[in-house]
């Protein structure tokens, strides 16, 4: 992907659109770029933050190792979203690590840069205390989904989500492995396995990292008759 397209992708983030376009400027022309392979770490828990992150191109997952040794996905971010806000700014150790969970095209906003803005302009930090509230309603759905939803719902929203479709067929595309989006949905792969097999009922086959949808209406009707 050319850098001017990547510097497009940055400018549409919710973190960056909110920004006058001066400080936009600036942000770019300070920012790092870098592309990570699939399984390549970006950074590590316990690490000091020192900059905040967007994804251009690719998936991206946030996680912390349980005192069991198990991993636990806390979020995954793909093209236009950004994570590392809070702690960036504070300079403080990273509460999770992150992975490319594909090859992952990222950007990189060094901490100093967006403080130094700060200090010039407080829209700045509005706008940077907007992104983390964000996070933090996201967090907070993801909660209610772990209390309120099956295995089976959750599933089924995951995959409306990534649908590109309104109604009709559809094909989605999974963007990473099944072990993943079981740990983002809080299911054992076992679970989602089980998962896939209930909503062949509703019309969903599943070929490999491919989910076909029958009817995208339907399986939002099947959402909605289970709330």
């Amino acid at each position: 992907m050319a850098h001017a397209e990547h510097k497009d992708i940055a400018r549409q983030s919710l973190l960056m659109k909110a920004l006058p376009a001066q400080h936009v400027e600036t942000l770019l022309s300070k920012a790092l770029w870098k592309t990570y392979a699939r399984g390549e770490t970006l950074f590590l828990q316990d690490e000091e933050a020192q900059a905040l992150h967007i994804v251009l191109d690719g998936w991206v997952k946030l996680y912390r190792m349980t005192p069991s040794g198990n991993e636990a996905v806390v979020s995954v971010f793909t093209r236009g979203e950004s994570f590392g806000e809070a702690v960036a700014l504070r300079n403080r150790p990273y509460p999770v690590s992150a992975e490319a969970t594909t090859k992952a095209s990222v950007m990189h906003i060094p901490s100093n840069v967006l403080t130094e803005l700060i200090r010039h302009d407080a829209e700045v930090g509005l706008t940077i205390l907007s992104s983390t509230f964000s996070h933090l309603h996201a967090l907070v759905s993801q909660l209610e989904q772990l209390k309120a939803q099956t295995g089976v719902q959750r599933m089924a929203e995951f995959l409306l989500d990534l649908s590109p479709c309104d109604s009709g067929a559809c094909e989605v595309v999974l963007p990473y492995d099944k072990s993943l989006i079981a740990g983002k949905l809080g299911m054992k792969p076992e679970s989602l396995s089980r998962a896939f097999a209930k909503l062949k009922a509703q019309g969903v086959t599943i070929n490999r990292n491919h989910a076909l949808i029958d009817d995208v209406g339907a399986l939002k009707a099947f959402m909605d008759d289970q709330a």
